[in-house]
């Protein structure tokens, strides 16, 4: 294919993963209610624990903020809605210029990455409200928390993500042994430094008094990455096999 049927082809996929996305974004839109009613959840718990007075709110200050709360879910929930579709077509679009080898690892890396991904986001909304109830347990009884929309959809968007890009890590570090850059033996020795990783994204990524979080988050951070170097190592055992079985044969 020329360089303009390539171009022509990425339009049409790009066309057609836009218009998965705004399908995604209309079907989210309309159930955004029970969505901000459970991203709200843990207000109104904060609310309860002061007294239940209404001293805990979110705060939408301005005219638009209403609707704009709903973009922003709609977007998020409609790029997941529409994830089949959009990552067919980017699949699509790249598989023809993939040997089989290839094609295999990346189905491979998708199945084991898609997952890992979920269950990070799985895992951040278990601690998102413990981390909101703590750092609420600091402000003083005198004191009224009205969480901005924007600033609290952040804070939960940002955390569902990051927590799912790291559970997806490990994934990146099989790869980079697949690919010939690092051997497991390698990826075992900074074992010290993944482990202290592990704790200091754990600490900050969790309220300092919650101590349980933190424990929990850097315990499956670190069984992922002993896990990523056993399945590493064993890659590494079946290509030395692999490699004196072929030397076996050409000096036979």
């Amino acid at each position: 294919m020329s360089l303009a049927g390539h171009l022509v082809e990425l339009r049409r996929r790009l066309m057609i993963a836009a218009a998965a996305l705004v399908v995604g974004m209309i079907v989210a839109f309309i159930v955004t209610d029970p969505i901000i009613e459970l991203v709200t959840e843990p207000i109104r718990i904060v609310d309860k624990l002061r007294g239940g007075d209404g001293s805990a709110l979110l705060n939408f200050d301005s005219i638009t903020a209403g609707f704009d709360l709903r973009m922003r879910i709609s977007f998020a929930i409609g790029l997941l809605i529409s994830a089949p579709v959009w990552l067919w077509q980017i699949w699509a679009y790249v598989m023809p210029g993939l040997t089989r080898r290839e094609v295999r690892y990346t189905v491979g890396f998708m199945l084991a990455a898609v997952p890992l991904f979920f269950g990070g986001c799985v895992v951040g909304w278990l601690i998102m409200p413990h981390v909101i109830e703590v750092m609420a347990a600091f402000v003083p009884e005198q004191g009224a928390l009205f969480y901005k929309y924007d600033y609290y959809y952040d804070f939960v968007f940002k955390l569902l993500l990051v927590l799912g890009i790291a559970f997806v890590l490990p994934v990146f570090l099989v790869a980079l042994n697949l690919a010939g850059v690092l051997s497991g033996r390698d990826i075992l020795k900074g074992w010290r430094i993944a482990i202290l990783v592990a704790t200091l994204f754990a600490a900050v990524t969790t309220p300092a008094a919650d101590i349980t979080s933190m424990l929990l988050l850097a315990g499956i951070l670190i069984v992922l990455y002993f896990a990523a170097v056993g399945v590493a190592l064993l890659f590494d055992w079946r290509k030395r096999r692999r490699e004196k079985a072929m030397m076996a044969e050409e000096a036979a």
